[in-house]
């Protein structure tokens, strides 16, 4: 029971480490006191070079990120991450379907990840659509459709005032309850205190993170 107790401790400790580490990061992306990942002098060729052999052999990432495909979001500059550091996942909305989720029980259940990151972000032009009720083509709609739950949602709540922007948080949420939803595989990490899985939004005008509560 005891070591049950301690091992159950250890993980929440991992996981709480792993979120705080991304706030502390993208805190010292937004202040300009980054480690220089992403800087505009670049990286040494030796530095470089050096990482990419430690990666070669395999990868450890230690967080996994679901974010649009917005070119401004770019999960790497805002976390101020590294190769080998965090497993990306991006669609347009931030969208969930059985290839985002294998994907994410890949970096779960076999490289070791202990947290998921679904990051909406500021001014998203793919949940724009969907609260617009845009016509699009087949596929566009298909994705369209995934975000429709929470504008659904959102005019159900009656909410006017802002609805592009609560609708991308909301959105982040919808598709966090997807993931457990979906994949038993995830659900049953998160049952063992194996997995924390988080919502965010990015905010593209001063670069800041904000993590759901």
């Amino acid at each position: 029971m005891k070591k049950y107790v301690l091992k159950n401790c250890w993980l929440v400790l991992v996981l709480v480490v792993s979120l705080n580490s991304f706030v502390l990061a993208n805190e010292k992306e937004v202040s300009g006191h980054s480690s220089g990942h992403h800087s505009e002098e670049g990286v040494s060729p030796d530095t470089a070079l050096s990482k990419l052999e430690e990666v070669y052999t395999g990868q450890k990432p230690y967080a996994i990120i679901l974010s649009c495909s917005d070119s401004r979001v770019v999960p790497e500059y805002i976390f101020d991450a590294g190769l080998g550091e965090i497993f990306i996942i991006r669609t347009a909305g931030n969208v969930i379907d059985p290839i985002v989720l294998g994907s994410i029980e890949y970096a779960a259940a076999h490289l070791g990840a202990k947290l998921l990151i679904v990051m909406g972000h500021e001014k998203c032009g793919a949940v724009t659509a969907a609260v617009n009720h845009t016509n699009e083509s087949i596929n566009i709609t298909a994705m369209l459709n995934a975000i429709k739950p929470a504008v659904e949602a959102m005019e159900k709540a009656g909410e006017k005032d802002n609805m592009v922007e609560k609708t991308i948080v909301e959105n982040a949420n919808v598709m966090v309850k997807r993931v457990t939803e979906e994949s038993s595989i995830i659900a049953g990490l998160v049952k063992e205190g194996k997995f924390k899985i988080v919502s965010a939004k990015y905010f593209l005008k001063d670069g800041h993170v904000e993590f759901k509560k």
